[in-house]
C-alpha cells in the first residue's frame, strides 16, 4: 500500500493509518454499475479499498451518459462492467477488482455475497433490493442502500450489528405498476452522484468504525430544496430470522431475454411476429420504431 497516495486522509486524526489499513484489507461488493454504482466504485477505489467486486450484466446506452459519468459516447453498446474495470484499473492499480458479468439472482446471490465484508446495493429495481436484503440477513452481512426518484434520493444501512433490515422499513415488495422507476419518471443527472457518494461514505464508516452509521435511519435528500431529513425506524424481530431465499423475487420475466435492434430486424425477416410496445405515450412519441 502506497501511503503517500492516501496521505491526505491518513493525516485526519479521526481516520489515521489504522483506518486506512482497515480499508486496504476489506472486501466490498457493489451490486450495479449504473448511476449509483459508478460514484460508489470510483471513490472507494480511489480511497484504497483492498478488494472491490462489481456485478452487472448491462451494456452502455446513450440515455445512461447524463448520469453514469464513467462512460463515454465511444462506450455505447459495450459491456458496462468491462468498460468500468479498465477505468478503475487506470485510476488505482493497487485495488483487486473482481468482476461478475451476470445479473444477481436467487441462484447465485448467496455464493457471491458470502465472500464479502459489506454489500452496497446500487441496483435500480425492487426484486434485486429484496434479494440483496434476504441474502445479507442469511449470511449476516451489512449492506448500504441507495435509491433515486426524480430530484430526490434515499440512503440507509441495513442489517448492521443486528440492526433493522430493509424489510423492517419496506415489508412488502410493491407491484410493478405501483412505483415508477427512473426510466418512466426520470432522474436529474447529478442526483445519482450525490446519493452514490453518500453510500460510499457510509461504507467507509462501517469498515473503519468512524462516525455514526445510518442504521435504523433513512436519510432523505431533496435536490430542489437542498434539504436533508432523517426518518427513524425500528427493527422488526421476524425480519432478522430469514433462513432461506424466497421462491420468487419478481424475476419470472427473465431479465436476460433481450435482443438488439439488429437481431429484431433479422427476426422480422424470417417469421411473422406480434410486437407489444409497453412504453408510455411520451416515451413512444420521443422515439418509436
Amino acid at each position: 500500500m502506497n501511503l503517500e497516495r492516501y496521505s491526505r486522509q491518513i493525516q485526519l486524526k479521526e481516520f489515521g493509518l489504522a483506518s486506512q489499513e482497515k480499508l486496504f484489507t476489506s472486501k466490498v461488493l457493489v451490486v450495479g454499475a449504473g448511476g449509483l454504482g459508478v460514484p460508489v466504485l470510483t471513490y472507494l477505489n480511489a480511497m484504497g479499498l483492498g478488494s472491490l467486486g462489481v456485478i452487472d450484466n448491462d451494456v452502455v446506452g446513450l440515455s445512461n451518459l447524463h448520469r453514469q459519468v464513467s462512460y463515454t459516447e465511444n462506450d455505447i453498446g459495450k459491456s458496462k462492467i468491462s468498460v468500468l474495470k479498465e477505468k478503475l484499473k487506470a485510476q488505482n492499480s493497487e485495488t483487486k477488482l473482481i468482476i461478475y458479468d451476470v445479473f444477481l439472482t436467487k441462484e447465485n446471490a448467496l455464493e457471491i455475497i458470502a465472500d464479502y465484508d459489506l454489500i452496497i446495493d446500487a441496483s435500480d429495481n425492487f426484486p434485486t433490493r429484496y434479494l440483496v436484503n434476504d441474502a445479507c440477513v442469511i449470511l449476516d452481512k451489512p449492506f448500504v442502500y441507495g435509491a433515486l426518484h426524480s430530484f430526490e434520493g434515499q440512503v440507509s444501512v441495513f442489517n448492521y450489528k443486528n440492526g433493522p433490515t430493509y424489510r423492517c422499513l419496506f415489508p412488502t415488495m410493491p407491484k410493478a405498476n405501483e412505483v415508477p422507476n427512473c426510466d418512466e419518471n426520470g432522474v436529474l443527472g447529478v442526483i445519482p452522484g450525490i446519493i452514490g457518494n453518500l453510500q460510499a461514505l457510509e461504507a467507509v464508516k462501517i469498515l473503519t468504525g468512524i462516525g455514526n452509521v445510518l442504521s435504523g435511519k433513512l436519510l432523505l435528500f431533496d435536490g430542489l430544496s437542498q434539504n436533508f431529513q432523517k426518518i427513524t425506524f425500528k427493527k422488526v424481530a421476524k425480519n432478522g430470522k430469514i433462513r432461506m431465499l424466497n421462491e420468487s423475487y419478481g424475476f419470472e420475466c427473465d431479465v436476460n431475454l433481450s435482443i438488439t435492434s439488429y437481431e429484431f430486424k433479422n427476426l422480422v425477416k424470417i417469421k411473422e411476429i406480434q410486437l407489444l410496445d409497453v412504453r408510455t405515450k411520451q416515451e413512444f412519441d420521443s422515439f418509436h420504431l
